[in-house]
Order: structure tokens, then C-alpha cells, then sequence
């Protein structure tokens, strides 16, 4: 039984080396190659065979040809630099092979993150240069008869020259596009077929692109565009303008060349004259420039122009409908023409946004034709209904698209004159409806998706800015374009009492709705902190507790400024966020200098140092958060060095204008908030006064007459009685009700007097529903109620403060 097997595997041997030789040498070298490549997954056990060949800069192999499973599944690379090892270096080098079972291959780090990892691994050097690459799921390795086969292979294998080499010996135009910074060599041959003179040409992609026919260009750009490339060769069909203003055929074979360590990916391949093989353009080009086009549609009115622009033009169309199908009606969504008039009449009598006004049941024709899912024609003199038949009196195609076994939607396309449907136009009717069906259902959900990230988005942030005394605040919010749209910036504006204002700015990391999630906290928790009358380092500090009690995986950034809109005054307080920017009156800037702490959720105890501002009437307070100052290219020191300078350009008169003109060149890869305030200082101030009330048997006595002492002093004659009886009662009951220090306050401004009375006790006072004849109390807050125009209470750090307001009769003008 032993020799039995042993000459089966002499067989395969056999069975290799003829089918070597049977390969034609007329084949084309990458076709010889491919075939060679396929007798290791036949005789060899192979899963996988791919050949490495060295780059022209010597320090890296790429690869040129694979077959059998996806790479992916086992890890292959497309390049491995030379410097860093590994199998197919080692192969290279040492011009030895490289058997690695799957005991071997178990100790590799990188395998553990490999959906397959039971597998063995083959690297054989080639003749001139290179590897060839084997891959079987043996876990012992390839046997010896197999590592036969696979050293025969590889003496067969004439390693073909690295892509760019490829390139340059077809005759045509040679070019190497590097796909980061666009910068493109090109031969002269290259030049002649765009019309460039060489001492004109720049080296940039655009200068090309700039010569391409505008509705060839969606369809090129999706091929030179790094966002749309994958690994592989590609081909396409284009046309330029020429110098005489008449369109030319050209055809770009390339190949794109991953990236390697210190080398950025390349585009590279030829561009050849494609005007006498190709004089019209076919269906299939069609059908690429509409794959490339709804490939970056994100709307469904993105889907429709895309198919009005591949189907109207080109069919010689006079009229093009697409519409939605939503339930048994039809929404439209893109009409061309776009004007009443190239509609029939029932259309411009029942002009609506949705189209048409009956059911779809009340046109049994475009009924069954959605029903069936097919595309159906309807040449000159057929007999529709009006609403259809005068849409394409000499002809009409309907097109459902469909998508998912679902139709979503239809086309309607329309020609005045007798139109004749040939096959491979029918063949192309066809594949536009899967192709736009498809996308317009991708859309209908993306549109779907923005509305509701929008819409929590907007829950999240403030829906309007309230009015200041003394100041104008604007702001903006940019989402990223990039991912959901939805992000962590936030800003926010908290009116505090005694006319004090907290402007807010802040980021959590990520863009998600975890991030939003965690933002809105946030926001809620800082306007919480701040109305309960904390100072700023207060409430910055409880709000890190609160995020490192969340135990969340995020970290926020914040800062927060306490403005006093009477003296302007204001405090800072950062939590690794960015300073302030000031712009003063005469146009100066500065970025303000203020201590800062760390991040929000870091560390659970940590200081955040307040820093004091000064802001004289007309200055302009910038806060931002990192997207509007920071990029790849641009540093954060950088970026705000540029904020101020902008800001010191502008008119702090038109705050809406500056903002909008700030965001004009903002990053879209990352949210930006933006808030401004202008400072303009408040023209009356009040007038204020307090009083700490002991606690006396007197007490009530003493608060009495230190309020008629203030309203002698501030000219006020009426009223005084109704204020005393507010004052007692007001601080009979904290007396009364709570411990600790009691004190008065007293504000007049404009006419109304505010009397609150603080203390120590976070209970609010409760007003009786009902009193008895007997009660001997209760009354006090039902007095308060009647003799003032409103009361209430609000929460004081440590306590609360209750509030009654007085309007008087007649009384003097707050002094300016």
C-alpha cells in the first residue's frame, strides 16, 4: 500500500510537468502566468498561490498575480518591504524555500486576528527574483510529493516585470499617479494624446482631469479618487476635448500599487487612442459612468439626476420622470424638464409635489408594469391612458425599480417623436432599473437616517440662544461629513441670577451616537450644576465626578465662563479644552491666558483653576472646539493663531456674518461648534443691597428696618408697606422652617423691586391648599402670594433662595 501511494504522488508529478508543457508559449504573459499558478491549487494541494516580484526601487515585493481564495482569509499582503522579514522576504533573500506548518505559523502574532488560522504556508524564490506563495490547509505542511510540485511550479515561473515596468514597454502613454498628493510623470506620449505641450504641463492630476468631457468625469474620478480604489487592475473608457472643441476616445488600463513603508499607493498604466475602436459609446460605458455616479449618490435626489443624466441624453429622450413608490402612490423626485409646460395637461392641471394625484390603482398599465417588476415599452400609437400616453406619444418605456425582491420606485422616459426600442436597448433599460433600484433604496434609507440623526442633533443642542442683558451671543454647529453626521461638540448659553450669564463650549470624543448620547448629558448636567448656583470650578468639578461615576469609555473637553454682564468681569474654567479668544474694541486679539485641567472623566478628583477675564463693552468672546483650528495638515497652535487673525478682520457688528465667515473654510472631518458673544455692557445697572439676618428674638424687627432704610436711600416712597409685610413673612419663615444663616437681599431695577431671602435648606416652601379658621399659621406664603406680582424659588449652592417681586407704583430710574 506504501508503494501504492507513493506512485500516485509520482503521478501527480507527472501529471504537473505535462501540464506545463501544454501551455501554449502564444499566451500572453500575465495568462501563462495565471495558469501556472493554477496547477499548485490542482496538483500541489494548494488553497491559494500568488507570485511576489520586486519593485523597481528594489527595497519591497508586490505582488503580481494570485489565485485560488481571497488573500484576506489568510492574511496576504499585497506588499512586504524586504526590511522587515517575514516568508516572502526571506525567500527572496536567501533564494531558499520557506516551509511553515501550522504549528509554526500558531506562534505569529498577526495570526490571531486571521478568521482562519489551522493553515501552512510555502515561499519559494523564483529565478529572477521574487517568490511564489502557497497556501494549504494541511496543518502538517505540504508532503514531500507536494513540495515537488510546487519547486517545479516555481522553476516554471518566469517572473513578469513589477507593473510600472509593464507599463512602459505598451505603446502608449506611460503614467504613474501618486494617489495622495496627485501629483502625476507622464511621457510625452501622454501629453500628445491630452493636447498638452510638455513645458506646459504642472505634474497635477487636475490638469488633466480639467480635459475630460464633464459627464465622463464622475465615472474617472472613481477610479484615479483614493476613496473608490481597490487593490487590482482596472479599465476604463473616457472621453477629452480636444483643442478644436471635438471629443476624443481614450482607454486607461492600470494598476494600483498598494503603499509600502516609506512609499505612498500609486496609480500606474497606460492611456491609449481608443477613437477608432471605439467611435460611439456602448452600453457597457453607460452602465459604468451610472455605477460610478450612484456609487456616491447619498440622496434620492442625487439617484434621480444620476439616471436622468445617464438615460435622457443618450436615448435622445424628450422627457424623464423619476418617482418613488410610497404605499400605492407615487412621489416624484426628479422631473426633466423640470417646467409644467413639457407635461402633459393633466399633469399641469394637477400640478402637485407629488405625482400623480390619483393612486397608482387608477392606471392599471403603470399598475401591472410595477406589479410584474420588469421594464416594459410601449412604441407610438399604443393605447394608454392619457396620463401616460401623453408622457411618450412616440414612445414610453416604464422602468420599476427594483431592489430586494421590493419595488421602490419608477422611471418614466418619454419620446415625442416614433421612437423604435432595439435589444440592446431594452438590455440596457433593463440594467439601469436594477442598478438605480438598488441605489434608491441605499438613499431612501441614508435620507431616512440623516433626517433622524438631524432631528437628535437638534434635540440636543439648544433650538434658540435666549436674550442677554447687556450682550449679543450667535452660534453655529458644523457635523461631520464624514461616518453618521452626528458628533459630541455642544455649546450652550445659561442665564444665571444677579445677571450673571454661563457660556459653555465642550467635545466628547467620537462621532456616534454615543458621543451625542453622552453630550446631551453633559449639557444637562453643566446647566444643572450652574443654575443651582455653583461657582464655575464647582460646577465644571461636579460634572467630572458625574462622568467618571458613568464609568463611561469617553472623555469630554469643556469650557466654561461665568460672565458678570454689570461690572464685565468674568471667570474661566477649561477641562482640556481650548482657550478663549478675545477680540477688543480697537481690533486686537488675544487668546486668553487661563490655567487649564485635564479632561473631563479622567481623573475623579481633579482641580480646575479659575482665571480671571476682563471684557470692556464691544468685546467679541470666541469659543470654539478643535475641528474649526486643528486638521492633518494644520497644527492646533496654528489654527487659532488664524481664528484671531480672522476675528481681528472682522465686523463685530454683524456677529451672524463673522460667524458664518470663520466656518467658510472649516474641517468637514470633524464637528465644529462655534460660539460668540459680544460684550456691549449693560446701560442701568440695579441697585442692590443685602443684609444678614441673626437669629434674635428680633430678627424680624431688624430686617424691617434695614428695608426702610434701604428705600429711603434709594428714593422710594410708595409701596413701603406692602415690601415690609413681603420682608417679614419672607424671613419669619426661614427663621422659622430652617437652620443656620439666614440672609437678606434687595434689587431695584426699572420699578421692580425683587426681595429674596437665602438659606441653608433645599426644601421649598409649600403654600397650604386650605387654612381653618383656628390655624394659628400657614398664611405666610398665601400674604407673599397676594401682595406681590410674582414669587418663586431657586436653588443657591448649599440651599435655596426664596423671591417675591414688588412692582412699584412709581419710584426712580435705576442709576446709569
Amino acid at each position: 500500500m506504501g508503494s501504492d501511494g507513493a506512485a500516485g504522488r509520482r503521478t501527480r508529478t507527472l501529471r504537473a510537468e505535462l501540464a506545463l508543457k501544454t501551455l501554449s508559449a502564444d499566451l500572453d504573459p500575465r495568462e501563462r502566468l495565471r495558469r501556472t499558478l493554477e496547477q499548485a491549487l490542482v496538483f500541489a494541494g494548494a488553497t491559494l498561490a500568488a507570485v511576489y516580484v520586486p519593485a523597481a526601487d528594489g527595497d519591497r515585493l508586490c505582488l503580481t498575480e494570485s489565485v485560488g481564495v481571497p488573500r484576506a482569509l489568510y492574511g496576504l499582503r499585497d506588499v512586504y518591504p524586504l526590511s522587515a522579514g517575514g516568508p516572502a522576504a526571506d525567500a527572496h533573500r536567501s533564494g531558499r524555500p520557506v516551509w511553515l506548518t501550522a504549528e509554526d505559523l500558531a506562534r505569529c502574532p498577526a495570526a490571531q486576528r486571521l478568521p482562519v488560522r489551522d493553515f501552512s504556508l510555502a515561499a519559494l524564490p523564483l529565478r529572477e527574483g521574487g517568490c511564489l506563495v502557497a497556501v494549504g490547509d494541511a496543518l502538517g505542511g505540504f508532503d514531500a510529493e507536494e513540495r515537488e510540485c510546487l519547486r517545479l511550479l516555481a522553476e516554471a515561473v518566469t517572473g513578469p516585470v513589477p507593473a510600472e515596468d509593464q507599463a512602459k514597454e505598451l505603446s502608449a502613454g506611460f503614467f504613474s499617479l501618486t494617489v495622495e498628493s496627485g501629483r502625476v510623470e507622464v511621457d510625452d506620449e501622454m501629453l500628445r494624446l491630452f493636447g498638452i505641450e510638455p513645458e506646459e504641463f504642472d505634474g497635477r492630476v487636475e490638469t488633466l482631469l480639467s480635459r475630460t468631457v464633464p459627464d465622463d468625469l464622475p465615472s474617472l474620478m472613481s477610479v484615479v479618487e483614493a476613496d473608490h480604489m481597490s487593490i487590482g487592475d482596472r479599465e476604463l473608457e473616457f472621453r477629452i476635448l480636444q483643442p478644436s472643441g471635438e471629443p476624443k476616445w481614450l482607454r486607461l488600463r492600470g494598476r494600483l500599487l498598494p503603499a509600502g513603508q516609506g512609499h505612498p499607493a500609486r496609480l500606474v498604466g497606460t492611456v491609449a487612442d481608443a477613437s477608432k475602436l471605439r467611435p460611439a459609446v456602448s452600453d457597457v460605458t453607460r452602465i459604468q459612468r451610472l455605477a460610478a455616479a450612484l456609487a456616491t449618490a447619498g440622496t434620492v435626489r442625487d439617484v434621480g439626476r444620476a439616471v436622468v443624466s445617464a438615460l435622457r441624453k443618450p436615448l435622445r429622450a424628450d422627457r424623464v420622470a423619476l418617482a418613488e413608490l410610497e404605499g400605492d402612490r407615487l412621489v416624484v423626485t426628479v422631473l426633466d424638464p423640470p417646467e409644467p409646460e413639457a407635461w402633459p395637461e393633466l399633469w399641469r392641471t394637477e400640478w402637485r409635489s407629488e405625482w400623480p394625484d390619483a393612486p397608482v390603482r387608477a392606471m392599471p398599465t403603470l399598475a401591472a408594469a410595477l406589479s410584474e417588476g420588469r421594464a416594459a415599452v410601449w412604441p407610438a400609437g399604443s393605447e394608454l391612458e392619457p396620463a401616460l400616453a401623453d408622457v411618450g406619444p412616440g414612445g414610453l418605456a416604464v422602468l420599476p425599480l427594483t431592489a430586494g425582491g421590493s419595488t421602490a420606485g419608477a422611471c418614466l422616459i418619454g419620446w415625442d417623436e416614433p421612437h423604435d426600442f432595439a435589444p440592446d436597448e431594452r438590455a440596457l433599460l433593463t440594467a439601469v432599473a436594477g442598478l438605480a433600484g438598488q441605489a434608491l433604496v441605499r438613499a431612501h434609507a441614508f435620507d431616512a437616517e440623516h433626517e433622524l440623526i438631524g432631528m437628535l442633533q437638534r434635540a440636543l443642542l439648544p433650538r434658540r440662544l435666549p436674550r442677554l442683558p447687556g450682550a449679543v451671543a450667535v452660534a453655529r454647529y458644523l457635523p461631520t461629513t464624514a461616518g453618521l453626521e452626528l458628533g459630541g461638540d455642544w455649546y450652550d448659553v445659561i442665564p444665571l441670577t444677579d445677571n450673571h450669564v454661563a457660556f459653555v463650549i465642550g467635545d466628547v470624543q467620537g462621532h456616534n451616537a454615543g458621543a451625542a448620547t453622552l453630550m446631551g448629558q453633559m449639557r444637562t448636567a453643566l446647566r444643572a450644576y450652574a443654575v443651582e448656583g455653583h461657582p464655575p470650578d464647582v460646577v465644571v468639578s461636579h460634572a467630572n465626578r458625574l462622568l467618571v461615576d458613568m464609568e463611561s469609555d469617553l472623555f469630554a473637553t469643556c469650557c466654561y465662563v461665568d460672565v458678570d454682564m454689570e461690572e464685565g468681569s468674568a471667570w474661566c474654567v477649561r477641562a482640556g479644552h481650548l482657550a478663549p479668544v478675545l477680540r477688543y474694541p480697537d481690533g486686537r486679539t488675544e487668546i486668553a491666558e487661563s490655567e487649564g485641567g485635564p479632561p473631563l472623566g479622567v481623573v475623579e478628583r481633579a482641580d480646575f483653576p479659575m482665571s480671571p477675564l476682563r471684557l470692556q463693552p464691544g468685546t467679541v468672546l470666541a469659543l470654539t472646539t478643535d475641528g474649526l483650528v486643528e486638521s492633518a495638515a494644520v497644527d492646533i497652535e496654528v489654527g487659532l493663531a488664524r481664528l484671531a487673525d480672522e476675528l481681528s478682520a472682522s465686523d463685530p457688528g454683524h456677529l451672524g456674518l463673522v460667524a458664518d465667515a470663520l466656518l467658510a473654510g472649516a474641517n468637514r472631518s470633524d464637528d465644529v461648534a462655534l460660539l460668540l458673544v459680544r460684550y456691549d455692557g449693560m446701560e442701568a445697572r440695579p441697585q442692590r443691597e443685602s443684609w444678614t439676618v441673626w437669629r434674635v428674638p428680633e430678627a424680624v424687627r431688624h430686617a424691617r428696618r434695614f428695608t426702610r432704610r434701604t428705600l429711603r436711600t434709594w428714593g422710594v416712597t410708595q409701596d413701603v408697606d406692602v415690601v415690609l409685610l413681603v420682608v417679614s413673612e419672607l424671613v419669619t419663615n426661614a427663621l422659622v422652617h430652617t437652620g443656620g444663616p439666614v440672609r437678606l437681599h434687595l434689587t431695584l431695577f426699572n420699578h421692580r423691586l425683587r426681595i429674596a431671602v437665602s438659606d441653608n435648606s433645599a426644601r421649598t416652601p409649600i403654600k397650604p391648599t386650605s387654612i381653618g379658621w383656628e390655624a394659628t399659621g400657614g398664611r405666610g406664603i398665601l400674604l407673599v402670594e397676594a401682595m406681590s406680582a410674582a414669587w418663586g424659588t431657586v436653588p443657591v449652592s448649599g440651599g435655596k433662595q426664596v423671591w417675591a417681586d414688588v412692582f412699584l407704583e412709581e419710584g426712580p430710574s435705576a442709576r446709569p
